[in-house]
């Protein structure tokens, strides 16, 4: 059987690419399968990279119960300068001073943001009020009121302190955390500003980063090597979620 007369099924990992939204992933499978039944599990900002869910063929009817579950990243925050964007990506518009700091203070830093707590999106951000994505009208230079909602830090580690300026770390929250967010949060509490330099998400609950395929391997694949590539429904998502 070619490949344009295959279906494909099941549950696919891809490591994102930096520079790329995961509509565009979504996009460049669909074109590989030759299918239009595909979608994802979450999003990643273009600035991220790391682990992706695409869902194909029956699966997409998984795709809420998949994007329910807990992330894991890790990534790097600068302090000392806030950006539009709360991400290396946007535009400056503050620089502070970085107070000194050790790695026992930047440790219980993190710390303080473990737990349950609102967060409130970032206009830059795919988040819709009234129909509208909140980017659309950050860059028309809007801001309008957001409502917080209940986020949970699982975890928030230290992995490394860059004295006087990057913290490297990993954290697990729950689906819709924004983690440039805390990183701007992080540079208000120490009165100087920060943001987020990188991000990889690393796991997605019992999918992790190393069982993925790069986007561009994928698109060299045969169908053979796809099929062994999808992972199967019913090894991923209960029986009662897809039929």
């Amino acid at each position: 059987m070619s490949q344009n007369d295959q279906t494909f099924e099941g549950i696919l990992l891809i490591d994102k690419p930096k520079g790329i939204t995961s509509h565009d992933i979504v996009d460049r499978v669909r074109r590989k399968l030759r299918m239009k039944r595909v979608g994802h599990a979450g999003t990643l900002d273009p600035m991220a990279t790391g682990l992706v869910i695409i869902l194909v063929g029956k699966a997409t009817k998984a795709s809420q119960f998949l994007m329910g579950m807990d992330k894991t990243y890790e990534g790097s925050i600068v302090l000392g300068k806030s950006t539009n964007t709360h991400d290396a990506e946007g535009e400056v518009t503050a620089e502070r001073p970085v107070p000194t700091l050790t790695e026992a203070d930047v440790e219980a830093l993190l710390k303080s943001f473990q737990g349950d707590q609102y967060q409130i999106p970032p206009m830059f951000s795919a988040k819709k009020v009234e129909g509208v994505p909140l980017y659309k009208l950050a860059r028309k230079g809007k801001e309008i009121e957001r409502e917080a909602r209940l986020i949970h830090v699982s975890s928030f580690d230290l992995d490394e302190f860059h004295a006087p300026d990057r913290i490297d770390f990993t954290v697990s929250c729950t689906k819709g955390t924004y983690v440039r967010t805390l990183a701007h949060d992080i540079g208000e509490k120490l009165g100087c500003g920060a943001h987020l330099a990188s991000l990889n998400r690393t796991d997605i609950e019992k999918f992790k980063i190393e069982d993925s395929i790069r986007l561009d391997e994928f698109e060299k694949l045969g169908t053979a090597e796809i099929n062994r590539q999808l992972i199967p429904q019913y090894r991923a998502i209960p029986s009662n979620v897809v039929k």
